[in-house]
């Protein structure tokens, strides 16, 4: 069980645009997501009951301690891993839930959003990945309405690897100003959005989202060339608290 925990975080943290056994995985076709379980047996998550993304629905009322956020301004990479763009943070930043402290190793994006609320999908939607000290996963995702530019991502764009493979070394990104203000959440028990697709992952997803001018978010669109969203997974009998 350790051996596979440690895995995934290291898949998480990596550039590689390949799964755990080097089986390479698509956002369609052949190697889309209604194939990745087949793809490797490390996959065999994917045709899970607890998958991620989801639409957030039918919410439960409940007494949600707040996330405590102690984010630096540690972000010191960027990657283009050919699925996303990814910021990948040095050690320092970390969350505070039930308990246990979850350190901050990357942020990405996704474009449009994985998850909906309430049915409504978002142009793009942004996962902050973490882990604690046992390998066991939070991820905290925020949500981007078309609007007025965030300045922080403007920073990033401009610093952005256009090709495949690509990595630009950094001086300091930080995440906490993608984060909103407000920082209300809804939480459901889920999994990893790509293969491996482990589940057992804690998700909080930001109620109040933030803003990005419609050219950051053409900008980010044109680098991948494709949609990065896995569909939609079912909610099977899982509560999703506020």
């Amino acid at each position: 069980m350790k051996k596979s925990i440690a895995l995934v975080c290291s898949i998480i943290a990596s550039s590689s645009v390949f799964s755990a056994d080097s089986v390479h995985w698509s956002y369609s076709g052949s190697e889309g997501p209604k194939h990745w379980a087949e793809l490797s047996s490390d996959n065999f998550s994917c045709t899970g009951k607890n998958q991620s993304p989801i639409n957030l629905t039918g919410f439960i009322e409940s007494d949600l301690a707040p996330i405590e956020f102690s984010y630096m301004d540690g972000g010191n990479e960027i990657i283009n891993n050919g699925h996303t763009i990814q910021v990948n943070y040095e050690q320092g930043s970390y969350i505070n839930i039930d308990g246990i402290s979850f350190d901050l190793l990357q942020f990405h994006m996704h474009a449009p959003s994985e998850n909906h609320i309430n049915g409504k999908s978002y142009p793009l939607e942004a996962h902050f990945v973490h882990a604690d000290s046992s390998g066991n996963l939070a991820v905290v995702a925020v949500m981007f309405e078309e609007g007025v530019g965030n300045v922080e991502l403007k920073r990033v764009w401009k610093m952005m690897p256009k090709h495949v493979g690509g990595k630009t070394v950094v001086d300091k990104v930080s995440a906490d100003a993608l984060l909103p203000t407000q920082r209300d959440y809804y939480r459901f028990n889920g999994s990893l959005t790509t293969p491996p697709c482990s589940e057992g992952v804690r998700w909080l997803v930001m109620k109040e989202p933030m803003t990005a001018s419609k050219q950051q978010i053409d900008t980010f669109k044109n680098v991948l060339h494709e949609p990065n969203n896995r569909p939609l997974q079912p909610k099977n009998a899982r509560p999703i608290l506020q």
